[in-house]
């Protein structure tokens, strides 16, 4: 509850005026606006009242900037718990169940890690210190300790196709796609806290309003997307893309947090959507096969990769069309990864191709690529800049 004093103070001709002085925490004044608890503001008749920001997650360090959600993300803003932690690409291989990790310097592979059963993404967690293996038909999660290389523990989770985290770090969000739930769990030791019955088909990739209050879900095998309160962990949003087939992937949040992208492979593109408002989205098509979403270091482009023919679109988010398109020699299917620390390397998994591809992102010319294990899918980049992960492979606050 918020508390208050009262002070005075004598005016001219004696007349005392009561000035209200809110003394609560930042976390307690935001509650109290949030259910209108708060004390009435006291403004002069000549100033001009202050504009007040909602409140956000409880919990959730805000961004940085509110007209860039990725303000923290810089080329050099490395957080001190990963300033240490040697460069590397971490390659989940879903048939050959193995993790191939890549020096980025070299561009070779230098170990092969065995984990569970059809390895799916490799997700950083919240607090930035481990790596977390989705073992999707293993109903597992294996942990990567970033600064060694290795695996460690392996904790049982049923059916973790994807990971994502509450921006205030509280907890873990398994994307359980054949399940159809979404499971919340303790962000650090897994432990189940409760699972959201989803009606769709196929829940696998998501991301978080600026104010953490709420994210986006694609399910991709019934053509849906859902809206999901964070803080009651509720759905409270469903909606039917307007294209029969469609199947939604991966989803990105633009930089000043008024729009959602969703990359869908069956309409060839990516869906512009109004998060708050949750109304039918628009398509603006990028290329066949349309299903990874990155956004670059200085948050002026976002890089859609298109499985179907090889290709990497580039979105200017400023005049918010596409501008350019990359294609791989050769052909391939650039699917999931993400930019390196500097911003200079998009590195992407070649799904079909046994492969990983590493872009320049100044020029669109591929610099490696390199031979992995079966089935490469969510690829991680990593460390990369950031203060904290909201999971997948890598969107960082």
């Amino acid at each position: 509850m918020l508390h208050s004093t009262k002070r005075t103070a004598a005016l001219l001709g004696g007349v005392l005026v009561a000035v209200l002085v809110g003394c609560g925490t930042p976390a307690e004044k935001g509650k109290a606006e949030a259910d209108g608890t708060a004390a009435p503001r006291v403004v002069p008749n000549n100033a001009t009242p202050e504009r007040v920001t909602p409140a956000g997650l409880a919990g959730m360090p805000p961004v940085l900037d509110p007209k860039d959600v990725y303000a923290a993300d810089r080329a050099g803003m490395m957080s001190p718990v990963v300033k240490n932690f040697p460069a590397r690409v971490y390659v989940p291989n879903t048939r050959s169940n193995t993790v191939s990790v890549i020096d980025p310097k070299t561009y070779k592979v230098i170990e092969t890690i065995p984990v569970g059963h059809q390895p799916q993404h490799v997700v950083p967690s919240w607090d930035l210190k481990t790596l977390w293996v989705n073992n999707d038909l293993g109903d597992s999660l294996t942990a990567i300790d970033p600064a060694t290389g290795k695996a460690g523990r392996t904790v049982a989770v049923s059916d973790p196709y994807n990971l994502y985290f509450t921006p205030n770090g509280k907890y873990a969000v398994v994307m359980a796609s054949m399940d159809r739930q979404l499971v919340f769990r303790d962000a650090h030791t897994m432990k189940k806290a409760r699972t959201v019955p989803v009606d769709c088909a196929g829940v696998n990739h998501a991301d978080f309003s600026t104010d953490g209050r709420y994210f986006i879900v694609s399910c991709e095998f019934s053509g849906e997307l859902l809206k999901v309160d964070t803080a009651r962990m509720k759905v409270v949003g469903r909606q039917k893309l307007p294209i029969e087939g469609a199947m939604p992937q991966d989803v990105k949040l633009s930089p000043d947090g008024g729009t959602f992208y969703i990359a869908d492979m069956i309409a060839n593109g990516i869906w512009v959507l109004d998060g708050q408002k949750f109304t039918r989205p628009k398509l603006l098509r990028t290329g066949k096969g349309a299903h990874g979403l990155y956004v670059s270091r200085d948050s002026k482009e976002m890089y859609v990769t298109n499985r179907g023919e090889g290709s990497i679109s580039i979105f200017d988010f400023a005049k918010r069309k596409l501008t350019k398109k990359w294609h791989l020699p050769n052909g391939g299917s650039p699917d999931m990864g993400g930019v390196s620390a500097d911003g200079k390397v998009l590195w992407l998994s070649g799904r079909y191709n046994a492969e990983v591809y590493a872009i320049d992102t100044a020029t669109g010319k591929q610099l490696a690529r390199i031979p992995v294990g079966s089935g490469p899918h969510g690829l991680a980049v990593y460390p990369q800049p950031g203060r904290y992960s909201l999971g997948h492979t890598g969107v960082f606050r």
